[in-house]
């Protein structure tokens, strides 16, 4: 009789145990994807609160998803250079206007932003093939538009969106003239002991990959890199950064760590624009 009962305590808490990993396989992309926190998805700031001229596009994917851009066209300046900024993982391109000011007016750029599905404003729900179809329509838009086509393309990814500039880079290489990756992660499984300790041992489980480790292998050699990584982030370990500089095949890479940097404050760290903009002047980017 006590052996049946532990029996059926042992079923039931195997039963338990399958059925929060079958969830966790399900849910895992609203986790790895949080487009849901803090109401990103119920207000998205725009351009003009930092009195930047701007168009709102709207971009439909190649399996039919729409997607919000903001396109940031600097008439005023003599650089030839649009940038496109690629956003990490939390909120939305709202958040990150302050960059592209950073851009377009100390740089003099011209800057697209876009959100990607499910983020902002933008359909559909996130996930690594759909992000990198909503990648795929971008490109095609900014390679056929007269304005953007004439210019040099930078790639700024931060975080995810330095896995989405990698992915852009070995897919589009006659499309890019450069790359600037900051605290960008070899891949989504290799992060998670890291991030998430209390999941380590189901990281194989992921199946968003992002494999940019190997992805970045296939760039092209000519194609110039900056690599930008804070030695105390907490999300990325930072030798997922020293790792990506290595096995990039590029032969004008160059790679800048901040000591006291962590994983959402490098871009504020002393030196760190002026590091961009010697990397953007030293390529006649800017």
């Amino acid at each position: 009789m006590l052996w049946g009962a532990v029996k059926m305590l042992l079923e039931g808490a195997a039963a338990v145990t399958s059925a929060s990993l079958v969830a966790l396989y399900f849910m895992q992309n609203r986790l790895i994807y949080p487009s849901w926190a803090q109401g990103a998805r119920d207000f998205v700031d725009t351009p003009d609160s930092y009195g930047l001229p701007y168009e709102l596009v709207t971009l439909t994917t190649g399996d039919g998803v729409r997607i919000q851009a903001y396109d940031m066209r600097n008439t005023r300046s003599d650089s030839g250079s649009t940038v496109v900024v690629l956003c990490p993982n939390a909120g939305n391109i709202g958040y990150f206007i302050s960059i592209a000011e950073i851009f377009y007016r100390q740089l003099g750029m011209s800057v697209f932003i876009y959100s990607y599905r499910g983020y902002g404003h933008s359909e559909g729900t996130p996930s690594e093939k759909g992000l990198k179809l909503d990648a795929d329509c971008v490109m095609e838009h900014l390679s056929r538009e007269p304005f953007h086509k004439a210019r040099k393309l930078v790639l700024y990814g931060r975080s995810l969106g330095g896995a989405n500039a990698i992915y852009i880079a070995a897919k589009f290489p006659s499309l890019c003239d450069a790359v600037i990756l900051e605290n960008t992660f070899l891949s989504i499984p290799k992060v998670i002991p890291y991030a998430f300790p209390a999941l380590r041992y189901f990281s194989g489980m992921c199946h968003e990959i992002w494999n940019s480790e190997e992805q970045i292998k296939g760039c092209d050699s000519t194609l110039p890199f900056l690599f930008l990584s804070g030695l105390r982030d907490e999300i990325v370990p930072p030798s997922h950064m020293s790792k990506l500089y290595e096995a990039c095949p590029s032969h004008n890479k160059q790679v800048f760590q901040f000591p006291l940097g962590y994983h959402n404050d490098t871009i504020i760290q002393e030196g760190y624009w002026s590091v961009v903009r010697s990397f953007l002047e030293q390529f006649a980017l800017i």
